[in-house]
Parts: C-alpha cells; structure tokens; sequence
C-alpha cells in the first residue's frame, strides 16, 4: 500500500508540474498587442495558406490569420479574417497578396499600400472592414500557364520547321558561307596587318603638314591682325574730329555753295553778255549786208528808203516816177 501511494503522489506532482510548465509557455507566448480585425475576400484559391499565418506589412510582421472559410455574403468566395497590430498603418488604399515561404509551400498574407490614398479605415465598423486581396505572383503564373504553354508549343513547332530536313541544307550553305565569310576576314587583318606601319608612316607626314600649314596659317592671321588693326587706325583717324571726312564734307559744302553762287549770279551775267554779243554779231552782219549790196553808201550815205504801196511818191514800176 505504501509503494501504491507514493507512486500516486509522484504521479500527481508530475502532472501538476506539468500543468505549470504549459501555464507558464502560455503565458510567456501570449500576445498582448491590440488587435484590429479585418476580413479579406478572394475568388482565387489560398493553397497553402492555414489559421495562425503570419501577416505582414512590407515585410513586417504585424498580426496573424484568425480563420479560414467561405464567404457567406459571396458563394465560391473564400473569407479569410485576420488580426493585425493597431499599430500598423492600414489605409484605403492598402491591399493584400498571398506570399509564399520557401520551399515549404505554406502561404501568408503579405500588406501592402499604393499610396494613392492616406486615410485611415476604421476597424470599429460593422460589418468588418474589408483589404482587397489581389492575385499573386503563382495566381498570375497559373492564369498565364496556358499562353504561355501555347506560345512555347508554337516556338518548339518553329524550331523543328527549322530543323527539318529540307532546311538542313541550306543550314550547312549558310555554315559553309559564315566560314568563308572568317577566313576572309582573317586574310583582310592580315593585310590590315601589313599596311598599319605603312598607313602610320603615311599619317605621321600628313600630320607634320598639317603642323606646318598651321604654323602659316598663324603666321597669315597674325598679319591679317596687323592688317586689320591699321585699317582701324585709319577708319578712326577719317572718321575722328575734323579728319578727312570732316575735311570733305567741309569741302563738298564750299563746292555746293559756289555752284550755287554761280548759278545764281555768275552765269545770268555770262547769258546777258552772251546775248549782247549775239545782237552785235547780228548788227554787224547787216551792216555787212548793206555794204556789199551798197557800197556807195560809205561815201554818200544811206539811200532813202523806197515808198511802200500807199505812200507819197511810190511807183509800181521800179525805176520809173
């Protein structure tokens, strides 16, 4: 009977003991944080994804998945529900995609914002406040499996069109050619080769002209300078105070004047005496006239003038009373 109680009461302090040790685990994992509840909806499904996974928030760790299920309010949807740290900053614009850990398979929820919006959802609202949950990278691979299965399908078709035996020739033509196509080219550098030190040689002449031509050229603009800078001299000495330009404008101004005084003066007197002198010229001429028609008339005069018609002593006879 002794033997049978004390097994009872070694039994007894075990199982007490280790009711405190899973007190004591409990109590030191137990989470403390507030904790904010919203729910996510999703058409596609969560493999991978169990009660207890980590959320996080760009990759912070900020709460856990409380449950898993169907949505009611949504037949075919799934309804996941989790607990995030009020602490994280949960916007309008905040949204859920699935990530995956490892090589494990197993899913968690990963938050991330797009910034188009800064207020804050208030988690005390009912119903419970919802995050879009997008499509990841393995549901975008998967929607896409098929154009891209049908797109390798279509490649590997090329590729054995290409590889058939009616193209095979041609191949080996166009091998054939890229290998002529070499030794062409390896002949060309070998006599590239050749003509380098030739064409360098060539090249360090035409180089030293070059220098000499420069070196005149500096020398003709040099002149040029000088040149330039006496043409300036003499542009401001003709063009200085009482220069040459002065000088001709003064000159120009006398010439006009003087053209002036003998338009208005000079010449009228020259065409008085012109004309005086044309009378004279006139006068002499006529008495010229008379005198050779009478030459008499130097010694005995003038004769009378003949009567015209009408007048006393005219005869229509000449000679005759």
């Amino acid at each position: 009977m002794e033997n049978k109680s004390h097994a009872l009461a070694a039994g007894t302090f075990l199982l007490l003991l280790l009711a405190l040790l899973v007190a004591l685990a409990v109590w030191l994992t137990r989470d403390t944080r507030q904790l904010r509840v919203f729910e996510l909806t999703s058409a596609d499904p969560v493999t991978g994804l169990q009660p207890q996974a980590s959320v996080r928030f760009k990759g912070v760790a900020v709460g856990k998945v409380t449950h898993i299920g169907l949505d009611p309010q949504a037949g075919g949807q799934v309804l996941i529900r989790i607990a995030i740290d009020e602490q994280a900053p949960i916007t309008r614009s905040t949204f859920a995609t699935l990530g995956f850990q490892g090589v494990t398979g197993l899913a968690f929820v990963q938050l991330d914002d797009s910034g188009e919006s800064k207020v804050m959802i208030d988690y005390n609202q009912q119903p419970l406040p919802r995050i879009p949950l997008r499509p990841g990278l393995i549901a975008k691979l998967s929607d896409r499996g098929s154009s891209i299965l049908l797109q390798l399908e279509e490649t590997t078709r090329r590729v054995n069109l290409l590889l058939a035996p009616a193209n095979q020739q041609s191949l080996l033509t166009a091998l054939a050619s890229l290998d002529q196509a070499a030794a062409s080219i390896k002949q060309l550098s070998a006599e590239a080769s050749q003509l380098l030190p030739q064409l360098a040689q060539q090249a360090s002449t035409t180089l030293n002209t070059v220098k000499d031509s420069s070196l005149r050229v500096g020398a003709s603009a040099d002149e040029a300078r000088q040149s330039a800078r006496a043409f300036r001299t003499v542009t401001e000495r003709m063009n200085a105070k009482d220069g040459t330009l002065d000088q001709l404008a003064v000159g120009a101004a006398t010439l006009v004047a003087t053209g002036q005084r003998l338009n208005s003066t000079t010449l009228p007197r020259v065409n008085r005496v012109a004309e005086d002198a044309s009378r004279s010229a006139r006068q002499l001429n006529r008495t010229a006239d008379m005198v050779s028609d009478n030459p008499q008339s130097l010694l005995f005069g003038t004769a009378p003038i003949t009567p015209g018609p009408g007048e006393p002593g005219f005869s229509a006879s000449p000679g005759k009373p």
